[in-house]
């Protein structure tokens, strides 16, 4: 007898974390890369912070973008080259729950870990603690987004041997309004501004994928299975 949606998705939840923190390799490399890449400007530009400042909001959003999506690959691969997609799949639960399930599992360890990160990298960047917050929300927006696009690109991609440049291609065109916006919240804070606008406009792609994305994502999967 087959469980009920919600149940389901949680056991693949708690399965795709217990994965990851099985592959620390995979966890660790998103994260030592935005800290290296954000790092690294303070010690190639002039140690002034008006100069850092000014930098910030593009220098943390471009790090975060291209963090998430290293692992954005194996968001589904892994799970297609051993056979367990086609097993979920037979299991009679919509491929959209799957698709559910495993892109929080895929923000829960990228997109919140890299915000928890963000304090350590704002300060080297000279941003003031009192953009703190506004910076958690837009990152927390933005990444969640990305791992939602993510999703579309991983499902259409998943049955190339090497996907990760096309994989790439796709996702990033549609993650410039996040680079735009998620980086106009952050610069506004940090200039005193309301950053609403940009916030408003974060949420509403963030609630736009979350409605789509799994739609699309399991169309895409569900061609590569067939």
């Amino acid at each position: 007898m087959s469980i009920g949606a919600f149940p389901a998705m949680r056991l693949i939840l708690r399965r795709e974390l217990r994965l990851y923190f099985r592959r620390p390799d995979q966890l660790l490399q998103p994260l030592v890369f935005f800290l290296i890449v954000t790092t690294l400007f303070p010690l190639a530009l002039s140690p002034r912070l008006s100069l850092l400042r000014d930098m910030a909001p593009g220098v943390l959003w471009v790090a975060a973008l291209l963090s998430s999506l290293l692992s954005l690959e194996t968001l589904f691969k892994a799970d297609a080259e051993d056979g367990t997609l086609e097993q979920l799949a037979l299991s009679g639960q919509s491929l959209g729950v799957i698709v559910i399930a495993k892109t929080l599992a895929h923000w829960l360890v990228s997109g919140v870990a890299l915000v928890a990160m963000s304090p350590l990298v704002a300060t080297a960047l000279a941003i003031p603690t009192d953009a703190f917050p506004v910076m958690f929300a837009s990152l927390a927006l933005g990444t969640l987004t990305l791992s939602w696009l993510g999703a579309i690109g991983a499902g259409l991609t998943v049955g190339l041997r090497r996907g990760s440049v096309l994989l790439s291609l796709i996702v990033l065109p549609l993650a410039m309004p996040l680079l735009i916006f998620g980086a106009s919240a952050t610069d506004r804070a940090i200039g005193g501004e309301s950053p609403a606008g940009a916030l408003y406009f974060l949420g509403a792609l963030c609630v736009f994928t979350t409605s789509l994305a799994p739609v699309a994502a399991a169309a895409a999967l569900r061609i590569t299975l067939e």
